[in-house]
């Protein structure tokens, strides 16, 4: 069963909160986290992305990248300041992004369960980034980016939460892009309950999104394990920072792509190839209506890709619509045969919308760009529990969880 325990969380207070939460180190680049944190030297990204501190073209992996988060984060410890909880707790966390509100859970979770695969995954990881983080971590010795985990509904855990939130929140406030965070502490006898429900209730964790995260705390409780002859199980290090939502309050948007060239043919000789195993109309809308249709934009137009080939007979991985776009489209007409690695394609976030698809084609960044329909949390948990492996950037979660809020030291 899943184990997910209260713990003494480091957090900033309530005055400062707003300043020190920052977006995910994984979800901008250098330049744009320079930008997010000027002017604002208490920024979770100084530690999260302490480049932005360095000249210019730093070795992202160098030595005194990882010096830098060290000495940013106990600057930030004193200056914020980040105080541990006295109390061990579970944080009731709510994100709000528009009309969409989704209330999840702060808290340890194991990582023996992560080993174990009680907390499952859909994607492979890349050793360079597993390395960069294990090494942020262990400099730190704090996990300061939730594992962001879903799992199957339970009305019991609703209710527990419910009865949190009847009392004010410890942190409230709105981020300048408009998302409204809100954190309640459960307080101990709370805490232990819910978490005895996760023991007797809930069977496993999927992780939907910071699978390097959790690779990297998977190998970080095993290096203090190998260094400590006293180990017991218990030590903090064992367990890692995470945020678990229940699944039917996820919002997936699609995971949308870009191509930069034709492969080599000519536009006549690409669509021609494209119409062999898909009809090729006018698109109503730039976003495809459902399952197993795509939307493309070339040439100035955009148009819907309905497939020839009976999609039922596909097995679990391939009746994805981004594997059914790869498949059939992206390696055998335009030669991208591992998106992991090619440098002839970019991946862009739904949050971005279809308007920067057609940026990007029209300035000449992109020779076509594909709209995709978002990948259900049903297909996630299918393929989690079968033990296969997602296509890369197959999902893109929003609203995005905020580093900084709380973390978890050992």
């Amino acid at each position: 069963m899943a184990h997910f325990y209260p713990f003494h969380a480091l957090m900033p207070t309530p005055e400062k909160v707003s300043r020190v939460a920052a977006v995910p180190y994984d979800v901008v680049n250098s330049e744009e986290a320079a930008v997010l944190a000027e002017g604002n030297p208490l920024s979770f990204l100084r530690v999260s992305r302490p480049e932005i501190e360095l000249a210019p073209g730093v070795d992202l992996y160098s030595d005194e990248v990882y010096a830098k988060a060290e000495s940013n984060f106990r600057r930030l410890c004193k200056e914020a300041p980040l105080v541990h909880d006295r109390e061990a707790n579970l944080y009731v966390y709510s994100l709000k992004m528009g009309d969409h509100v989704q209330l999840g859970l702060a808290g340890a979770a194991s990582a023996e369960d992560y080993d174990k695969n009680i907390i499952k995954k859909h994607e492979k990881t890349r050793k360079d980034k597993e390395d960069d983080r294990a090494r942020h971590v262990m400099t730190l010795r704090n996990h300061s980016g939730p594992v962001f985990l879903a799992y199957r509904d339970s009305s019991k855990i609703d209710s527990l939460v419910a009865e949190v939130m009847k009392n004010p929140p410890f942190f409230s406030f709105t981020a300048p892009d408009g998302i409204e965070h809100k954190l309640w502490k459960c307080g101990e006898a709370m805490s232990k309950e819910i978490s005895a429900v996760f023991e007797n209730e809930i069977p496993c964790f999927y992780i939907a999104d910071g699978h390097h995260r959790a690779a990297s705390a998977s190998r970080a409780a095993a290096s203090c394990k190998a260094a400590n002859p006293a180990h017991t199980g218990k030590e903090d290090y064992n367990f890692f920072l995470a945020v678990a939502f229940p699944a039917s309050q996820l919002k997936i948007l699609p995971y949308n792509r870009v191509v930069h060239d034709l492969n080599g043919l000519s536009p006549e000789a690409f669509l021609a190839a494209v119409g062999e195993k898909f009809t090729i109309t006018p698109a109503a809308s730039p976003e495809p209506a459902g399952q197993g249709t795509f939307c493309m934009y070339f040439q100035g137009k955009w148009s819907l890709l309905s497939p020839k080939f009976d999609l039922s007979a596909l097995g679990v991985i391939q009746k994805l619509d981004v594997s059914i776009l790869q498949d059939n489209v992206l390696s055998p007409i335009l030669g991208i045969t591992d998106p992991r690695t090619s440098k002839r394609i970019s991946f862009i976030g739904g949050i971005r919308g279809t308007a920067e698809l057609e940026k990007l084609v029209n300035s000449g960044k992109g020779a076509v760009a594909f709209s995709m329909y978002p990948t259900t949390m049903d297909q996630l948990f299918d393929i989690a529990d079968a033990g296969e492996i997602m296509p890369p950037k197959s999902t893109w979660f929003e609203p995005k969880l905020r580093d900084g809020l709380v973390t978890h030291s050992f």
